[in-house]
C-alpha cells in the first residue's frame, strides 16, 4: 500500500523525532512481550513430557490423574510429589523464565515477606509472598490494554459528539456546550471513587465508569475543526451537489479533523493509565489480587522497609508514561500543519 505524499512527509517527520521514534519501538516491544505474559511468567510448565506424550499445561488444564496421580484436580507442578511422577516415566518439563504467575505465592521464602530480590524472585516478593516481577509484567499488560480500550471508545464518542456540535451548530451546539461545562466541572476522581464503591469493580465495570468522563477530552478539538470546515468551499460544493450531511461530515470534514485527534490520543492514553493507577492505589480500582501497578505502589508506601516494591513500581510507571509522552510529542510534530 502506497502512502500519499502528505502521509509520507508525516512519517518522515515522525522518524526525524528520534526520541519519539525509538520510544515507539521500545513501547511496542514491551507491549508485545507482555501480551505473552503467560509464556514468560507462570507457575505451570510450558511443556510436560510424560510417558512419551506431550502436554501443554499453559494452554490446557490437566487433572493430576493424567500424570499418574490420585486426585482429579489440577496438580501443583512444582511439588516434589509431581516431579517424582514425571521422573518415573522418564519425563521432563520446560518451564518459563519466571516460575511464578501474578497470583503465585512463594511458600519457601527464607525470610518473612516481603522478601528482597534473589535468584528465585528477581525483584523480590510483595507482602503476600507473590513475585513482584510477575505482577509487574501482568500489570503492564492490563494497564495498557485498559488504557487502549478506553482511549479508542472514548475517542469515537468524543469525535461523534464534537462533529455533531460543530457541523450543525445552533441549538445543538449551544445545548452541547452547556452540558459539557456542567459535566466537566464535576470532581471526576471523587465520583469515580463513589461509583466504584457501590459494586465490586472489575475490568469492564471500571472501564464503563471512566468512560462516562473521558470522552470529553476530544470534543472541543473536533468541534473547532468542524466549525471551521463547514464553511469551506469544498463543503459548500458538496452541499450544492446534493450530498447528504452524514457523507459530508464523515467523508470530507472528518479526515481533516482527525489530524488534531491523532496528535492528542497518546496523551489520553497516558491519562487513562494514570487514573487507573490512582484508583488502584486508593483501593477502588481492579479487584483484590489482580495484577495492578497501583496496588504495587500502595504496597511500597505501606512497606518502607522494602524499597524494591516502591522502586519497581516507580521505574515501570515512569518508563511507561515517559515513552507515551515522547510518542505523543513526535506525533504532534509530525501532524503539525506548519511543518
Amino acid at each position: 500500500m502506497k502512502l500519499s505524499p502528505i502521509a509520507q512527509r508525516r512519517l518522515q517527520l515522525f522518524k526525524a523525532h528520534k526520541r519519539g521514534w525509538w520510544s515507539l519501538w521500545i513501547f511496542l516491544t514491551l507491549f508485545v512481550i507482555t501480551l505473552g505474559a503467560e509464556l514468560i511468567a507462570n507457575d505451570k510448565p510450558l511443556v510436560v513430557s510424560y510417558d512419551s506424550e506431550l502436554y501443554f499445561p499453559v494452554f490446557k488444564r490437566y487433572p493430576e490423574t493424567t500424570f499418574g496421580g490420585e486426585f482429579p484436580l489440577q496438580p501443583n507442578y512444582k511439588s516434589p510429589y509431581f516431579q517424582e511422577l514425571i521422573k518415573e516415566k522418564q519425563g521432563w518439563m520446560i518451564w518459563p523464565p519466571i516460575r511464578y504467575s501474578y497470583s503465585s505465592i512463594n511458600y519457601d521464602l527464607q525470610v518473612p515477606a516481603p522478601a528482597p530480590p534473589s535468584a528465585e524472585n528477581w525483584l523480590g516478593t510483595d507482602d503476600q509472598g507473590r513475585d513482584v516481577l510477575a505482577r509487574v509484567i501482568y500489570g503492564f499488560r492490563i494497564s495498557v490494554l485498559f488504557a487502549l480500550t478506553l482511549t479508542i471508545i472514548s475517542s469515537i464518542i468524543g469525535v461523534i459528539a464534537g462533529a455533531l456540535q460543530g457541523f450543525y451548530g445552533g441549538w445543538i451546539d449551544l445545548i452541547g456546550q452547556r452540558f459539557l461545562e456542567i459535566w466537566s466541572g464535576l470532581p471526576v476522581l471523587y465520583l469515580l471513587i463513589i461509583l466504584a464503591s457501590f459494586v465490586q469493580p472489575n475490568f469492564w465495570w471500571l472501564l464503563g465508569i471512566m468512560l462516562l468522563f473521558s470522552w470529553m477530552s476530544l470534543v472541543d478539538l473536533v468541534r473547532a475543526e468542524f466549525l471551521r470546515g463547514r464553511n469551506l468551499e469544498y463543503v459548500r460544493a458538496a452541499r450544492a451537489l446534493g450530498m447528504q450531511n452524514n457523507a459530508i461530515m464523515f467523508r470530507h470534514i472528518l479526515p481533516n479533523a482527525m489530524v488534531s485527534t491523532l496528535t492528542f490520543m497518546p496523551f489520553i492514553l497516558t491519562s487513562a493509565i494514570g487514573t487507573l493507577t490512582a484508583l488502584d492505589f486508593l483501593g477502588f480500582g481492579l479487584p483484590p489480587g489482580a495484577p495492578s501497578l497501583g496496588e504495587l505502589v500502595a504496597q511500597g508506601k505501606s512497606n518502607l522497609q522494602a524499597p524494591w516494591l516502591g522502586m519497581s513500581a516507580f521505574v515501570i510507571l515512569a518508563l511507561m508514561l515517559s515513552l507515551l509522552v515522547f510518542i505523543g510529542e513526535a506525533a504532534r510534530d509530525a501532524f503539525d500543519p506548519r511543518k
